[in-house]
């Protein structure tokens, strides 16, 4: 239908005419944002070699049964993981069972990249 391509998706810019010079600009944009992709899947890798024998340690209030007052979320992880050199974005912390409530050791994951998952072991200990 050729209307629609002339008439909608032109003049809105949601279309360009597939002249050579067009095509070689999609071609080079789209081979920079492999690299790009590329570059991002290498980092991921990189933090993840990095982080898999990390083991990390939050100290939080307990009662005596174990029971944390309170609860260890996702911005505390990240928090305790930048404070031990691992810059780790909130939005990384996966949390499979909700926010961690009790003390003792967890296992949750880092999504750092879509392809890239990474296990973490996290101790929850009580403060004194």
């Amino acid at each position: 239908r050729s209307g629609y391509g002339r008439n909608f998706l032109l003049p809105q810019g949601k279309a360009t005419l597939a002249t050579p010079e067009n095509i070689a600009r999609f071609e080079a944009r789209r081979a920079e944002l492999e690299r790009l992709a590329r570059e991002q899947l290498v980092s991921a890798e990189e933090r993840a070699a990095a982080l898999r024998d990390f083991k990390l340690i939050i100290h939080a209030k307990a009662g005596t049964e174990g029971k944390l007052f309170g609860s260890i979320g996702t911005s505390d992880v990240a928090e305790a993981c930048t404070r031990d050199g691992f810059n780790i974005e909130r939005s990384e912390v996966r949390l499979p069972s909700g926010p961690l409530r009790m003390l003792g050791e967890h296992l949750i994951s880092l999504h750092l990249h879509a392809d890239v998952d990474v296990p973490l072991h996290v101790t929850i200990v009580a403060e004194e």
